[in-house]
Parts: C-alpha cells; structure tokens; sequence
C-alpha cells in the first residue's frame, strides 16, 4: 500500500525530503536552548555580570531566530509537498476510474468513489503532511529530550523512560479499538454521499411525488449513523488527553520533588538550579512530543482505512485492456457473433446472452426489439468491446474486437444511448466530444441531420447555448438529438442508436432515420428500439427474448413468422376498428408510447 502511494509524490519528492532535513535542525535548536539557558542561570547564579551575561543572551536569540526559521522553511515545504502529493494522488485516482471497464465500474458506487477522491484524499494528505513533519519531529524531540535530561538530571531522569513506553502501550491500545470503527464509518460515508447524489439528481421525482420528507428521514438516519460511528471513536481517541495529563503531572510532581530535595539537601552540589530547570523543560518537552505523537497515530488511523480505500482503487486491474499488438485499422462495418455466451460476472448463475449467432453485412441497417431484460443493450455493449464476452467471439470488420486497439474500436463503433449525458459546458463544446476539430458548418451539418438545428437556432446564442450540467437546461428529446448529432460528427464505422430517439415524436424520428441513411450509406447501422415505426423499415429486425434470438428478418417476414414481433406491431398500431380481444403484447411497452414528443 506505501508503495502505491508513494508512486504519487513524484516531482514533489524533493520538497518531501527538504521537509524532515529542516525539521531536524529545528529539533537541534530546541533541545539546545534550554541546555544554554541552565548555563545562564548557573552563571546568574555565580553573581555574574549583564556583560558576562550577554554572551548566552545573544546565542538564545540567535538559537531562537535559527529555530524561527527553520519552522517557517519546514512549514513551506511541507505544504508543498503534502498539497502536491494530494494533487498527484488524486489525479492517479481519478484517471484509475478512467482506465475502469463496466465491469470495474460495477464493483464501485459512483458515492463511493467522490468520497474516496475528497475525504479519503484529505485524509490521506493530512496524514502525510504529519509524517514528513510531525512524525519526524516527535521521535527525535523524544530521543534528543530523553538523552539530554541524562546529561542535566542523571539518573533522575529514569522517570521519563518508565513513563514513554507506558504511554506508548496506551495509545497502541486506543489505536487498536478505533481503527475498525474508522473502516466501518467510511462505508456509511459512502451510504451518505449516495443518498445526497440520489437526492440531487432525483429531484423533480422527489418534489413531483412530495417525497422531501421521506427524503430528510432518510438523510438524517444516514447523517446520525455517521456521527453515531465518530462519536464512539472520539470517545475513544479522547482518552489520549487525560492519560498525557496524568503523565505530565506525575513526571513534574516526581520531578519537582525530588529535585527541590537534591537542591536542597546537597546545597546544588547533586543538582543545581540550571539543570533543575532544564531538567523539567526537557520533561515538558518530552512529554509534549509524546502528545503530538498521540495526535499523529489518531490521524494515520483514521487515514489507514482511507488509504486502503485508495489504493484499492488504483490497483484494480480493468479487466479490458489493450492486446499487445493492436490493429488499428478496420476493413468495413461488417458485424459477425459467432457462438456468443456472455455474463456479467463469473458468479453470475444466468447468462445474459446464450448462443447469439448473428451476421451483420457492412452498411446494413439493423432493428433489435425486445422486452426490458431481453439483452439488447448488453447485445451491443460487446460490439464496441465494454464488456467482453464469456464464450465465442464478436467480430467487426473481419477481426476481433478484442484484438483492436481500445481507443480506435470505440472511435469506429459510436454509441448513442437512452440515457444521454451532456456535459456542462456550450452546445459547441458538447458537440466537439465527436470531434475536437469539427468546423462551425460540420456542426450546423450533423445538427440538421439529427434535426436539433432548428430548436438550436431557437436559443439566443445559438451553438454558444451554455448547458446546465447533466443537461438540465434542455428536454429529453433536445438532449437525444444533440448526442445523435455528436456521434455523427465521428464518422463512424458502425453506429449504434440505443433506444436513443425515445423522447422525439415519430415524425422527427423518421427524418433522424432518413438523414442517417443520407450521411452515412456505407456505416452499419444497429437501431435499438421500443416502437416497431422506428425499425420496420430497417433491411432486418432482430428480436430478443431472454438473450436468446426469437426472430430475425424482415418487417413482413417477421409479421408472419414471429409472434412476439407481431403481437408488439398490432398492440401499438391497433385503431378502433381492430378485432377485439387481440393478445396482449409480448413486450412491456405502453400503447400510447408512439408519437408523443418529449419536448419543452
């Protein structure tokens, strides 16, 4: 786990090192002064002089502005280095996720991973930035106050050796009972976040069904269970206070005692003033460097379960990767399963997809229908290589997707889907995701063939629109199109259309279909789709049952030899004048979902 972690500091390595080089000198200079103060006062004590004096008073403040210096460069270069880290560790994190298959994607909530690159993070830095500089400081304060109160105090400094390793099984033990509690309370953290990012992106839900009660129920039982979790654990990390006290009172009362006594009884020939004063400066400052040292092991535990959570997201291997040698060049659109089998996960009892075989000629435009849990998106999740698939193999253009390089599959094979993302940012930029480099006419080209140009135009700045982030600024049918437009712009070999005009009327959808055909005659097209107008004119149509083939062929072919494909047909075209007592439809979708636009 350091190992990983450490790979973060990177360009930071140097102020890292320069941190505990400066705080050692720091150290020098604190546990030097008290040592020539007990020089003074025997001096004083000697009846000496304000000249004799001045001497020790000129090395105290040159020790003082020394030690000064020395605390201000440590701070410097520890922000650097601990603010540094946190940037590089978070930037490591972040492009981890990048790197994620679905299937990686699946194992982590979308909660769980902002709490992991904010408050684990933070964590994490703070921890690191005790380590280089505290962590640092405290051992050497310790050993340095231990041997020096030996060389004032002789042997009556014993007292201190007996009292750190008491203390030090003490805070072990706090350190063992809180650290679970710490692991527990951050997957309550991520129970947290994923209830406010279900919340937030839920909204005209919660507000359209008067939810918002529920919902605060519901934040507060996560919120308490939290703070119930860091209470304890607090509770717990809070008895390093009073153990310190009762450590720092019994040391100064031993102290105190015994030394008047030796001044006393032996007239300063055992102990004089001076040593009785550094003697008990160099208590206090060893007891102090145990206390931050307290400090430092309740930090590093509540970052350890945060590290883990960490690293445990940036040694996840993506279970898709490059092939050694990828080709990178693809002949045609031609799309080939050849015995597809495909799981979602090794544990999982059902297959998605059992025996697919299916033959897709290069320009040919495909429907697939079928009911909710048919496969249809996880038919077409495998062409562009998001998912692997458990047996036989799924070719494009000859060669096996998974023997192309990932970046130019999934530039060739563009994916619109039902549930369009537009990122914040203008219409252009949105847009530009296709094609970074597409002029201001291909954009105005691609949006008229997807028919956005015309609300586009609607807009005071046009192509200079700014989008809400999530797109919330736009309707459903709006943001469809603007992401059908967007794939255009990519020129791609094979395009898939998930279920991606759902929220346009049947008019605007048969022109989408038309201008496709028009821009792009020679890409495969693949049309997933509820409403049979969308895909009756398609050169074939599959249709999906339980991830298995129920039908393939044509409208009319299907209309006479598939009864889930024609049941679906009359549920949705059927008129007053249709025979009554028709079957109900093979697939779960509403008669009246045809042509009503999702539009604002």
């Amino acid at each position: 786990m350091l190992k990983t972690l450490m790979a973060s500091i990177r360009e930071y390595k140097k102020a890292a090192i320069a941190t505990p080089l400066i705080v050692s000198g720091e150290v020098v200079m604190e546990v030097a002064i008290p040592f020539v103060t007990a020089q003074l006062i025997n001096a004083i004590q000697a009846g000496a002089t304000v000249a004799d004096m001045l001497p020790y008073a000129g090395i105290l403040v040159a020790m003082a502005l020394a030690s000064l210096a020395f605390g201000i460069g440590a701070g410097l270069t520890c922000s650097e280095a601990s603010c540094g880290f946190a940037k590089n560790l978070r930037h490591d994190v972040f492009a981890a996720v990048q790197r994620f298959s679905f299937a990686n994607i699946d194992q982590f909530s979308s909660s769980s991973l902002v709490t992991r690159l904010t408050t684990d993070i933070m964590n994490v830095q703070l921890a690191y930035m005790m380590i280089i500089r505290t962590a640092i400081r405290c051992p050497m304060l310790l050993l340095a106050g231990i041997i020096m109160g030996f060389v004032m105090g002789g042997p009556m400094a014993i007292v201190y050796v007996i009292v750190v390793p008491i203390l030090g099984f003490g805070l072990y033990k706090v350190v063992r009972t809180v650290h679970p509690i710490f692991r527990a309370v951050f997957h309550k953290y991520d129970a947290l976040n994923e209830s406010i990012e279900e919340n937030v992106t839920g909204m005209r839900d919660v507000k359209s069904y008067v939810r918002q009660d529920f919902e605060k129920e519901k934040f507060g039982r996560a919120a308490q269970d939290v703070c119930r979790d860091f209470t304890k654990a607090e509770k717990i990390l809070a008895l390093n206070t009073p153990m310190m006290n009762l450590a720092v009172f019994t040391v100064f009362a031993v102290v105190i005692q015994f030394g008047s006594y030796l001044i006393v009884s032996t007239h300063g020939v055992a102990l004089n003033v001076g040593q009785f004063s550094a003697l008990t400066t160099y208590g206090f400052m060893i007891l102090m460097a145990l206390m931050m040292v307290s400090m430092v092991f309740a930090m590093i535990t509540m970052a350890q379960e945060s590290a883990e959570r960490i690293v445990e997201v940036i040694e996840t291997v993506p279970t898709i990767k490059n092939p050694e040698n990828p080709v990178t060049e693809m002949a045609d659109g031609a799309i080939d399963f050849n015995g597809v089998t495909f799981k979602y996960s090794e544990k999982a009892e059902n297959a998605a997809l059992t025996d697919i075989d299916l033959h897709i000629a290069s320009g040919e435009t495909i429907g697939i229908m079928g009911g909710t849990g048919s496969a249809k998106t996880s038919l077409v999740n495998l062409i562009s290589r998001l998912y692997d698939v458990t047996e036989g193999s799924v070719k494009v253009g000859g060669v096996d997707v998974r023997d192309y390089d990932l970046e130019f599959l999934r530039n060739n094979v563009a994916v619109v889907l039902q549930k369009n993302v537009l990122f914040s940012g203008t219409i252009k930029e949105n847009l530009r995701w296709g094609d970074p480099d597409a002029s201001y006419d291909e954009l105005v080209e691609v949006c008229k063939l997807a028919q956005a140009d015309e609300f586009i135009q609607g807009f005071p700045q046009k192509y200079d629109t700014y989008i809400e982030q999530g797109g919330t600024n736009v309707s459903g049918g709006q943001k469809q199109r603007l992401c059908i437009a967007r794939a255009l712009l990519k020129h791609p070999k094979v395009l898939i259309l998930d279920d991606s005009t759902s929220a346009v009327d049947t008019k605007t959808d048969a022109l989408i279909r038309e201008g496709l055909a028009q821009y792009l005659p020679e890409t495969t097209k693949i049309i997933i789709a509820q409403r049979t107008s969308s895909v009756e004119h398609a050169d074939r149509i599959l249709v999906l049952d339980n991830g298995r083939i129920a039908g393939l062929g044509t409208h009319d072919e299907l209309m006479e030899s598939c009864d889930i494909y024609r049941e679906t047909y009359i549920s949705q075209n059927r008129t007053s004048e249709d025979i009554e007592g028709t079957e109900a439809p093979a697939l779960d979708v509403p008669a009246t979902e045809g042509g009503v636009a999702d539009e604002r």
